[in-house]
């Protein structure tokens, strides 16, 4: 986990930025959270591997290390995209910055 914030892109200035949240690919609709102590109104960066851009989602709830952040609003039934792979569809409407877990996502196995 601290090889994202120590690959975190640059700012103008040449400052790091914390990098909080790490996804794959830019269609990915959650992130996972690599640092500890994510607090509801906290202003997240979420590093697209793939592509090296930062996007930013203010947090609704806290949320803890290795769980998943919701980047996008998503409906009840919509596919749940993490690390470029469908894990699930949502059975709960979740907004950006929520915390996605079982509560409001489930597997389309069974």
């Amino acid at each position: 986990m601290s090889n994202a914030a120590s690959a975190a892109p640059q700012q103008s200035g040449g400052s790091k930025r914390t990098i909080h949240i790490v996804l794959h690919e830019a269609k990915d609709t959650v992130g996972v959270a690599v640092v500890e102590g994510i607090k509801a109104g906290t202003q997240l960066n979420a590093w697209i591997m793939d592509d090296d851009e930062v996007v930013t989602v203010a947090a609704k709830q806290d949320i803890p290390i290795g769980h998943k952040v919701a980047l996008k609003d998503m409906a009840v039934g919509d596919t749940v995209f993490k690390y470029g792979v469908d894990i699930g569809k949502v059975v709960a409407p979740i907004k950006a910055g929520e915390h996605a877990h079982v509560h409001n996502i489930k597997t389309k196995r069974w």
